[in-house]
Order: C-alpha cells, then structure tokens, then sequence
C-alpha cells in the first residue's frame, strides 16, 4: 500500500510545497456545487490553500450560504480529493462566514458561464 506519508526528518522544499498546491487546487476544481455547473474554485468559495513543510494541507473556504445543501458533502469531497495529492499527509477544511461569499468573487470564467 502506497502511503503519502513523508519519513520523519523529511521536510518539503519550497518547490514541493508550491507544487503540491498547485495541485490541490487542480484537485479542488473538480468538486462542483450539485446545483451549479460551475466548480467551487471559479465559484470563488476557496480563500486560502496552505502547505506546511510536513505536508499538511490548510484549505480555507466557504458556501454560497449556511443552508447550502451541500454543506455537508463539499469539504468532505474537498478533503478526500486533496489527500489524494502525493506529498500531501492530511487537509483540513476550514468553513468560514467572513468574508461573506458574494457573486463578485466568481471568475469571470464562471459568471460567463452562470450568464452573468
């Protein structure tokens, strides 16, 4: 079994953490809102993706709102997606309300493709 675990004294380089990142965040824009054909990245829902030197994964984000429906399954598809990410130990999904998610904070990509 195949392990993302790094050995004890191993710490990541600069390069390995901005690398696993990056896809983290490519993990990220394959977890969409079920009632939004538009992944929560362009949605603009992430804030903040961190990687520590041991491979731990902070990811600060939000939902469209507090009754989102899918509130309880998108951090934990966020979660798996991004452990799934070699060189990554463990995420952890971080729901906040401030700031506010607002529909200025989508991509372009994303209003173009809502019709905005």
């Amino acid at each position: 079994m195949e392990t993302n675990h790094l050995p004890a004294e191993r710490q990541l380089s600069s390069i390995e953490k901005m690398l696993i990142k990056e896809q983290v965040t490519e993990q990220i824009r394959t977890v969409y809102d079920p009632e939004i054909p538009v992944d929560i990245y362009e949605l603009g829902l992430v804030y903040n993706v961190e990687v520590n030197d041991r491979g731990l994964v902070d990811i600060t984000m939000t939902l469209t709102s507090p009754a989102c429906p899918a509130a309880q399954s998108i951090p934990v598809e966020v979660k798996q997606k991004s452990e799934m990410v070699k060189g990554v130990t463990e995420a952890n999904v971080n729901i906040v309300w401030e700031p506010r998610w607002e529909t200025s904070m989508m991509s372009e990509e994303a209003r173009l493709t809502l019709g905005m």
